[in-house]
């Protein structure tokens, strides 16, 4: 094992590198007006350190390389897919494994299947996907994560925990009829990528048990979730991350996984369930808008790629790695006096905005501003997880309720970056430091109907230069 180490030490030599570039403050500033100050809107090329997700940026091993060849390219019923199957199902116990070629696909199928207009859906905390989808079918997304989730300064164990008794009230509420599903996020992305213990995990189980309501995941980082239960939760420290991931899906009716986190992979996902009639009629639609059913909008490369790497993610030391590389980061900052949410969780450093910027009013969108100036100050593009992303309008009242963080994402690629990268993220921060209190807010001047914080413009509100000895 690698973690009694005194720092995260790659558990692999880099055989291929890939180029990045520099580019100057001048050219920086002209791309980020060009981009109507949307991070999203970046060209990679112009991006020197690329922390704005996790999701299928991950670099894949030899072996992974050497599935792509192969691939089975077969319509139907490609080897590819067996082997796909076989491994999920060996790791999820899931009688049903449906592939996509992304979670978001999931959780469409999933939810125009059991969603009707007015219906809820808890969760610890949706995620961006999660809720958009939820919504666009006219339901309501509910998040009940624990109070501890809410504090980005607290030291816990497992932040991302569900507040259990909230849920039993709320099922009470508004009735057993009107949800149709619970989720649960493994670990809790927005929440900081906190995790999620197997006592909260059971609890919750055994609420929607109760109820008669099928209990399903968002999987696309249980791998990490179950290394924090093995490091943190008595009577686990002995058990493989394997077996703490079967009892964890054990407790599931199902699930939804991007492939594209936890898989170590580029592309691809899948849907899990026990429920034959659940598992035809998404299969129906699948046909209709996401391909046959032993490929679902997949190469064969792709589901052979999903399957090597979901069980190398199950490696002690990989993972060993992978919680250490983010904990790194997060000492860094704090050596800078950088606050961000506490303990750090399993894919990203989560820096807490509002408290960094708190000159700059919620409505003005602080950690908005955070990105930007990591953008401007070193190349660094990281994700607004806030008032942009998730701060919801009162159809009625009109009145705007902010989510309770307002953070920036600092999600790591799997195997990409190096700890000499990581101290580069961390010195662009002590240089904004010295010019934070002049940082200005943005106001929005286009937004979609949906997930406006992908095709938004924006405007800064008090456009001034800033100079730094």
């Amino acid at each position: 094992m690698i973690d009694d180490l005194d720092f995260p030490v790659e558990p692999y030599r880099i055989k291929v590198v890939e180029p990045i570039k520099m580019t100057t403050k001048e050219e920086r500033e002209l791309n980020i007006q060009r981009a109507h100050f949307n991070i999203f809107n970046i060209r990679s090329e112009d991006v020197f350190i690329d922390l704005l997700t996790d999701s299928g940026t991950s670099a894949m091993s030899d072996d992974q390389w050497a599935g792509i060849m192969k691939g089975d390219e077969a319509y139907a019923g490609c080897r590819n897919y067996f082997n796909f199957v076989e491994t999920i199902q060996d790791i999820t116990g899931f009688k049903h494994i449906i592939p996509v070629h992304q979670g978001r696909v999931a959780e469409n199928l999933l939810f125009s299947t059991i969603l009707k207009e007015g219906d809820y859906v808890p969760n610890n905390t949706h995620f961006d996907t999660t809720r958009g989808n939820v919504t666009h079918k006219k339901g309501i997304a509910v998040d009940l994560i624990i109070k501890e989730g809410k504090d980005p300064a607290k030291e816990y164990p497992f932040k991302g925990n569900m507040d259990v008794e909230r849920l039993e009230e709320f099922i009470i509420e508004k009735g057993r009829d009107k949800i149709p599903a619970v989720f649960m996020t493994l670990t809790n992305n927005s929440a900081g990528g906190q995790p999620v213990s197997m006592e909260n995990i059971r609890r919750t189980k055994e609420v929607c048990e109760k109820y008669g309501i099928p209990l399903f995941y968002d999987a696309a980082r249980y791998a990490e979730n179950a290394y924090f239960i093995k490091l943190r939760e008595p009577g686990y420290e002995n058990k493989s991350i394997k077996e703490i991931a079967r009892e964890m899906f054990s407790y599931a009716d199902g699930c939804c996984m991007s492939a594209k986190k936890d898989a170590l992979v580029n592309m691809g996902g899948f849907l899990g369930t026990n429920d034959d009639d659940l598992e035809q009629k998404i299969t129906n639609l699948m046909i209709m808008i996401e391909g046959f059913r032993t490929y679902g909008g997949l190469s064969g490369r792709d589901l052979e790629v999903i399957a090597r790497g979901l069980l190398e993610a199950l490696d002690a030391d990989y993972l060993a790695h992978r919680i250490e590389q983010v904990k790194f980061l997060g000492e860094e900052l704090d050596k800078i006096g950088v606050p961000y949410v506490k303990p750090t969780g399993g894919h990203a450093v989560f820096v807490d905005a509002g408290a960094f910027l708190p000159h700059i009013p919620r409505d003005q969108f602080p950690a908005q501003a955070l990105v930007i100036a990591l953008y401007r100050e070193g190349g660094v593009r990281a994700v607004e997880i806030g008032g942009l992303m998730f701060a919801e309008k009162d159809p009625v009242t009109g009145k705007v309720k902010h989510p309770p963080m307002e953070l920036v994402r600092l999600a790591i690629p799997r195997r990409v970056y190096t700890m000499s990268h990581l101290k580069y993220v961390a010195h662009t921060f002590k240089k904004i430091m010295a010019y934070k209190d002049k940082l200005s807010g943005f106001e929005i001047t286009y937004e979609p109907r949906y997930m406006r914080h992908f095709t938004m413009h924006l405007k800064e509100i008090t456009p001034q230069e800033i100079k730094v000895k």
